[in-house]
């Protein structure tokens, strides 16, 4: 599974880690907004320019080869922390704070700023269509089979508003390796943004799931 880590880091470890890094990369998330709508003179610029990349040094001086990846424990529960769409390190995420329940049903409520826009103070419609992405994919997984996506096709009904929204997705039915998932993009006044798509079983998950269930099977011949 390239790209998959298992650390195996205590959860008060783990915990120690959230702390240091959430506020911090909301810290870049903030430096990011603030780029975009500053009005400063250009001396002032230029100064923040040197400082940034003064930091963007120091930073650099222990890092990881490639990308983040993701991490897990001994509970097989992921930290994809690197995600552009729920990743805590990742000043590209909102993030998204997803919640599921055990049908694969998954929401969140998030917030968009400044730096996904597209047209004049809507959501980038390339933007909807990656949270879309990654919440019809937690559907799936949610619901016992966590996949790659095949297909997504998205509706987009009327523009996207900057600001707070939320996103829902569910499975609407499974077959073999293959799970149909829907979902919308939701503001105050409905649904903005339409999905469904087809989510494939990867070929090292369908090697655990059937090495689980052998090991779950009563073996009554023996």
């Amino acid at each position: 599974m390239a790209g998959y880590v298992q650390d195996d880091i205590a959860p008060e470890e783990l915990e120690r880690q959230k702390a240091v890094y959430v506020p911090f990369t909301q810290a870049v998330r903030e430096l990011v907004d603030a780029t975009i709508r500053t009005e400063v003179d250009d001396d002032e610029i230029r100064a923040v320019q040197a400082q940034v990349e003064a930091l963007t040094a120091r930073l650099r001086t222990r890092q990881l080869e490639g990308p983040y990846g993701v991490r897990f424990g001994v509970t097989g529960r992921g930290r994809p922390w690197g995600n552009s769409v729920v990743g805590l390190r990742n000043p590209i995420a909102p993030p998204l704070v997803v919640e599921h329940d055990e049908t694969g049903r998954s929401w969140s409520s998030f917030h968009l700023g400044a730096a996904y826009e597209g047209p004049p103070d809507l959501v980038h419609g390339g933007v909807s269509a990656l949270i879309l992405d990654q919440m019809l994919g937690e559907a799936a997984g949610a619901g016992g089979k966590p996949g790659m996506t095949g297909t997504l096709t998205l509706r987009y009904r009327r523009g996207t508003r900057l600001g707070d929204l939320r996103a829902e997705s569910w499975i609407d039915r499974s077959e073999g390796i293959k799970t149909w998932a829907k979902g919308h993009i939701l503001d105050e006044e409905g649904v903005t943004v339409e999905a469904e798509g087809v989510f494939i079983l990867p070929r090292w998950a369908r090697a655990a799931i059937a090495q689980h269930e052998a090991e779950a099977t009563p073996r009554y011949f023996e």
